[in-house]
């Protein structure tokens, strides 16, 4: 029996729904980032999908899988590895290595550093974000009781910057954390140099949906 022009458009309804579900092959989704340290896990809830809707051709007995939000995520890095820039749904992060921002074994900013904070304090302003999030990281040489202090006030030399050029409107979070939550292998002095770094984390400002003027 032909297909009559009611069904083929339901069948095309169909079709393009279920696109929109299914994520870009170039998008990158994790179920968990056991990496994350707390407080920068995405926390949105899924969207409601109603299972009984005609846009939605399911076989028979078929229900839907419960929704879920898929946090795609965009990294920038640049080519020294020295600065890299991840954008989630709905949070941006700048994560600077260690070496382009202190001396060895130091807290103390380099001349250097303090236009790639500006530049990083700009973002925060074009987001409008009011709570930051300024982390400390570093390799697992040493002790860890001594990295937890060296990352600690580390993260409070960059939130000192930061907060010099954003004023008093702005809500800081600032902790250090040794060796835990590694973004590179230890093992290797270039993984030790990524492992070695402050991370700055912020909301961004949502996009308007498709439906908005």
């Amino acid at each position: 029996m032909p297909l009559t022009l009611r069904t083929t458009a339901t069948t095309l309804t169909a079709l393009t729904t279920l696109a929109f579900l299914i994520p870009l092959t170039s998008a990158h989704a994790d179920e968990k980032d056991p990496s994350a340290p707390p407080g920068s896990v995405s926390s949105s809830a899924p969207p409601e999908v109603d299972a009984n809707s005609p846009g939605l051709k399911l076989a028979d007995g078929a229900t839907l899988a419960p929704a879920r939000v898929l946090d795609i995520k965009s990294v920038v890095e640049d080519l020294g590895g020295e600065e890299r820039r991840e954008d989630t749904n709905e949070d941006v992060t700048f994560a600077l290595q260690a070496e382009v921002l202190f001396p060895k074994d130091s807290s103390k900013l380099n001349p250097e550093a303090r236009s790639r904070i500006k530049a990083i304090a700009d973002e925060i302003k074009a987001q409008n974000a009011t709570n930051v999030r300024v982390f400390g990281f570093t390799d697992n040489l040493g002790s860890y009781a001594h990295g937890v202090t060296l990352s600690k006030n580390r993260a409070e030399a960059v939130h000192d910057e930061l907060a010099a050029g954003l004023g008093p409107d702005i809500t800081f979070e600032v902790r250090g954390y040794s060796e835990d939550y590694p973004i590179a292998d230890n093992t290797s002095e270039q993984g030790r140099r990524k492992n070695r770094r402050v991370e700055v984390t912020f909301p961004k400002v949502a996009e308007p949906s498709p439906n908005q003027s």
